[in-house]
């Protein structure tokens, strides 16, 4: 049974992109895109690491948030650009590693969850 608490902003725009990497990240690996319930188990392994928990439904919206996302950059994004962006993505999910692409999409995730109720407030 789990026992959700409310994650800060700055928890869920991290578990945004980092879903949101992972998706780009497996699109350009193997030419398909995980499914909703991919990311939710994603999402709770994610947290689970960081010893945080999150409700199914939140973790379940996240992933979809996450998938539009994913979806919106690579439509907007050569094939070529597209794979940087998520090796980008990737590698910043290294706190050592922060690229400016990093922060104007880190900006997006903070933005799409305001615009969906999921700032945590």
């Amino acid at each position: 049974m789990e026992n959700p608490q409310a994650l800060d902003l700055d928890t869920r725009k991290a578990l945004l992109f980092a879903l949101t990497a992972e998706r780009l990240s497996a699109y350009y690996e193997h030419g398909k895109w995980m499914t909703v319930a991919q990311g939710v188990s994603l999402a709770g392994l994610w947290l689970s690491r960081s010893r945080l928990q999150l409700a199914q439904a939140e973790r379940r919206v996240l992933s979809a948030l996450s998938d539009d996302f994913a979806r919106r950059l690579a439509a907007t994004l050569t094939h070529q650009a597209g794979q940087y962006t998520a090796h980008e993505m990737m590698e910043a999910l290294d706190a050592r590693y922060r690229p400016v692409l990093a922060f104007d999409l880190l900006d997006e995730c903070e933005r799409l969850l305001k615009e969906n109720g999921m700032d945590g407030d």
